[in-house]
């Protein structure tokens, strides 16, 4: 077998870029012009689905690490051997133990002058990583490709894998202690506003606050919170992180770093760092181990100095399947029928942060097909949606849902999904476009169903634009789920029932679940969320009481006599098939029959 030829005997890696496998082969002295010719005729024998690279292997003409040196300089990268080198401890140091291994990455080199980290890394279609790590670490990064088994050793040399929370939190410790024990971040205790330009820049680029930042990001996307907050306080500094609609505390870091992390953040989320008196937001996106996930940046000048919050979007943790969003059976038919409707406006109510937005995309994904046009105006647009055109709302240069709207009848769309309905414009406009032939997908924040008619009354909207319009409204809460590894069954208390309006007579061979508490749910017993639903579609009988001026309540009266089952008896079912607990159905519906 042909042995590799030292790298120095290579043209240079820019001249192999992009070229064909073979012809690298065949530059580097490994292959001669036949034998490649010969592999990509075995390779057409073989059909579709067969590496040229394999098939190479196949036949003992080259060794893997030959192949790897191959494709890296196919992507512009150079080949290295990292069996037996010995890092020095501060390159390491640049690369928490939870980047490293959650990207498959070592570093290997660090230039000072030229801040240029260089890292070693297994598959040289992993590109994202060195994206990542410079967005996160803030360093010019540049990669190498190396042996995955040499990979495997210096990870396991120089990382201990992080496997449960409790070591993440040591990791949090260690840092904090850290931080503590730095001189540079230490000189700005108290100080606050007095803090120059240049000071900010040097607070953004210090390496005891990125690997704290970065450890905090990960462990949040590790388990699924949906935010983080960090908090100045007086006499504190406050990171906590909101999971399943609770916030959790996180181990208080010392108050001066505050500065450091809220202009790290804005660095890495591209935002003016001398601004410190107006409010800020942005964007950051990242790749965490193959996932894709925007973090939503917002920053607010506070008396003590800036809280910023940052929402996670990570696309791999929510589902656009409307089968998995909670609905009943009976819902679920209701509400495919109400998007399936020809024109007529859709509407989904409920609370901030109830899952409206899933709701509306889960409708935009099941009518998503190459026969319907679908645009999206949204404030802000949370996820992509292939096949569907999205526009962000940018009120400071005057673009409104209501000026949107306008726009975007006239680029021809079947369906139309507005964000929501803030004023009496924008539900006006949407009106005109549901009576001349669109299906419009939209957001109100009302407790329940029949509040909605009340509520676009409350706007200016006419009786009669209401009833020649809307098609239907679904009222939805989230309900957190009981974690399924420490699920058991109990009594509840007498309590518990009288919150529910309900006997013990009435729960007679009725079964009740609760969560423990154990690991995998942070001991809380819960994990993950389920929607509950309540379905009000508009026919001709409440259509004419909506224009005799009805109360909310006889309008919702007269919807559970047709069928419409109510945001507290769908919690009640899920309570007794053991989803999710009574507590959690209180909270959430409670002032259902206010």
């Amino acid at each position: 077998m042909a042995k590799t030829p030292p790298n120095s005997k290579l043209p240079p890696v820019e001249q192999l870029r992009g070229r064909p496998v073979g012809r690298i082969l065949i530059k580097m002295g490994a292959l001669s012009r036949d034998q490649v010719h010969e592999c990509l005729k075995i390779q057409k024998q073989k059909g579709g689905g067969v590496k040229l690279g394999e098939v190479m292997i196949d036949r003992g003409l080259i060794d893997l690490e030959q192949l790897q040196m191959a494709l890296a300089a196919q992507r512009g990268m150079e080949y290295i051997n990292i069996q037996g080198m010995s890092i020095p401890a501060d390159v390491i140091e640049k690369v928490p133990a939870q980047m490293a291994t959650g990207y498959r990455i070592v570093p290997i080199e660090f230039d000072v002058g030229a801040n240029e980290l260089v890292v070693a890394l297994d598959d040289p279609e992993n590109f994202r990583a060195t994206d990542d790590l410079s967005t996160l670490m803030g360093f010019k990064v540049r990669a190498k490709v190396t042996d995955k088994d040499a990979l495997e050793e210096a990870l396991s040399s120089y990382y201990a894998a992080p496997e449960t929370g409790g070591s993440e939190d040591e990791s949090i410790n260690d840092l904090i202690g850290e931080i503590q024990g730095d001189n540079f971040l230490a000189e700005f205790d108290g100080r606050n506003q007095s803090i120059d330009l240049d000071d900010l820049k040097g607070l953004a680029e210090s390496n005891p606050v990125r690997k704290l930042l970065n450890l905090v990001l990960l462990q949040a996307i590790r388990d699924k919170a949906s935010d983080i907050h960090f908090e100045p306080f007086e006499d504190e500094y406050k990171m906590r992180y909101r999971i399943d609609g609770v916030l959790y505390e996180m181990i208080p870091p010392p108050k001066h770093i505050a500065a450091a992390l809220s202009s790290r953040i804005k660095v890495m989320a591209e935002l003016d760092i001398a601004e410190r008196r107006l409010p800020q937001d942005g964007r950051i996106s990242l790749t965490v181990q193959g996932k894709p996930v925007d973090l939503r940046v917002s920053v607010l000048p506070t008396m003590f100095g800036e809280s910023v919050v940052l929402r996670i979007l990570d696309r791999s943790q929510v589902s656009f399947d409307m089968n998995k969003l909670g609905f009943s059976a009976h819902d679920l038919s209701l509400y495919k029928q109400l998007i399936r409707r020809p024109n007529g406006i859709v509407i989904v109510t409920g609370p901030t942060g109830c899952g409206k937005t899933t709701t509306l995309y889960a409708a935009v994904n099941e009518l998503n097909d190459i026969a319907t046009k679908i645009i999206t105006t949204e404030d802000p647009v949370e996820y992509d949606l292939d096949g569907a055109i999205q526009v962000q709302i940018r009120s400071e240069v005057g673009l409104t849902f209501a000026r949107c709207l306008r726009s975007i009848l006239r680029q021809d769309p079947d369906v139309v999904l507005v964000g929501e309905i803030r004023d009496l414009e924008t539900a006006q406009i949407a009106a005109q476009a549901s009576l001349t032939g669109h299906l419009v997908l939209t957001t109100l924040h009302t407790n329940d169903a029949p509040s909605s008619v009340a509520r676009l009354l409350d706007l200016g909207v006419e009786p009669f634009l209401i009833t020649a319009t809307i098609e239907g409204v679904v009222a939805q809460r989230l309900v957190r789920k009981i974690c399924p590894s420490c699920k058991g069954p109990y009594e509840p208390t007498d309590e518990q029932l009288f919150d529910l309006r309900l006997t013990r007579e009435q729960i007679k061979g009725k079964k009740f679940f609760r969560g423990k508490g154990c690991n995998k749910c942070n001991n809380t017993g819960y994990k993950g969320r389920i929607g509950l639903y309540e379905i009000m579609t508009f026919d001709d009988e409440i259509r004419q009481m909506i224009m005799n001026k009805a109360s909310t309540n006889i309008l919702r009266e007269a919807a559970k006599k047709k069928g419409m089952v109510l945001l507290r008896e769908n919690g009640l079912t899920a309570v007794y098939d053991g989803i999710t607990t009574i507590d959690e159905v209180v909270r959430e519906t409670i002032t259902e029959e206010a």
